[in-house]
């Protein structure tokens, strides 16, 4: 077996990362400033921060077969409960915290109930739940709301050296959510479901709780973005989410990522390499000031091309074992 056949999604995903550190290096080396310069490495990585945690979420729900588009209108009611609850007030900043986190939870809960109790697919009932919160972010909210405390927007504004203290935060989070995955019954169900929920169900899997569970445990990642962009924004905003399109664009980090939307295949660990990817591209384009419209093109480029490559590595002749004609082998067999 050749090299190339031996690399999985994940490796391709940082190979192409790698790929865009040279072509950045390059190209902001061509405007007279440096691609690693603190300045442009904290920018990189605060642009990871938000998506980052919307699309840790998301690659729970696709793994088990399902999808979530409720994401940014639960990153918008977020900030607003946390903003309007803190009121600038230092001592309300773990009620609004809190508040903001349990009622995104309970959305995902709905979400989760729907999709494993209702059999509706999750694209279309988190369509309906995402319409239900905007509804009602259009009535009760005519712009920005609330105020967020000096203390809690440090969150948002400080860091260690050039990492920024958000994206810390985002890191840690992907880590337990990664343990869970890997060494949790949960874990392992997530990815039975989504591989078959038939099989899964006469294995004796109880096959809701897995869905639930990563459906409850998305909306909370979004919440978490919310809490953030409040930090940034010092307010809460009703179309901070929807305006960063968190829905279809952390779909495809999770895509680019390599795994796959029919669900059961996949890794975190390339989920966060496709956020890294889209964060360059954002910071390249930014500093040679392209038409921010031209951001989509490029990222619809780089999402088909990568689709593409992993569709044309899913089957992968190997010589017979026992003498045989070779038979084919999909990726998933191979160690993803």
């Amino acid at each position: 077996m050749n090299a190339y056949a031996r690399l999985t999604s994940t490796h391709i995903v940082y190979l192409v990362a790698l790929l865009t550190v040279v072509a950045g290096t390059a190209l902001v080396g061509a405007t007279g400033r440096s691609f690693f310069s603190a300045g442009n490495i904290s920018s990189i990585l605060t642009g990871t921060s938000v998506l980052g945690f919307i699309a840790i979420g998301q690659t729970l729900v696709i793994l088990v077969g399902s999808l979530d588009l409720s994401v940014p209108y639960v990153v918008s009611l977020s900030s607003l409960l946390a903003a309007g609850i803190m009121a600038g007030q230092p001592g309300n900043i773990v009620a609004g915290v809190v508040v903001a986190l349990v009622v995104s939870a309970a959305i995902g809960l709905v979400n989760g109930l729907v999709v494993s109790g209702l059999k509706v697919h999750g694209f279309i009932a988190t369509l309906g739940t995402g319409l239900i919160v905007s509804g009602y972010l259009a009535t009760n909210y005519q712009g920005s709301s609330g105020q967020t405390p000096v203390a809690f927007r440090l969150v948002g504004a400080t860091g260690i050296g050039p990492v920024p203290v958000s994206t810390l935060i985002m890191l840690a989070c992907a880590g337990v959510v990664l343990l869970m995955l890997q060494r949790t019954r949960l874990g392992h169900h997530v990815y039975a479901v989504g591989g078959d929920i038939e099989v899964a169900r006469m294995s004796g899997i109880r096959t809701g709780t897995p869905i639930v569970a990563a459906h409850v445990l998305c909306s909370f990642m979004a919440g978490l973005a919310g809490l953030l962009l409040a930090a940034r924004l010092g307010v809460g905003s009703p179309t901070i989410g929807s305006q960063g399109g968190y829905d279809l664009l952390s779909i495809a980090a999770v895509v680019l990522g390599g795994t796959l939307l029919s669900g059961g295949k996949g890794s975190l660990v390339g989920t966060l390499g496709g956020v890294l990817i889209f964060a360059m591209i954002d910071n390249i384009m930014s500093v040679l000031q392209i038409n921010p419209f031209l951001k989509d093109v490029v990222r619809g480029i780089v999402i088909v091309v990568a689709v593409a490559v992993y569709a044309r590595r899913r089957v992968i002749s190997r010589p017979a074992r026992f003498g045989g004609h070779p038979r084919a082998r999909t990726e998933q067999e191979d160690a993803a």
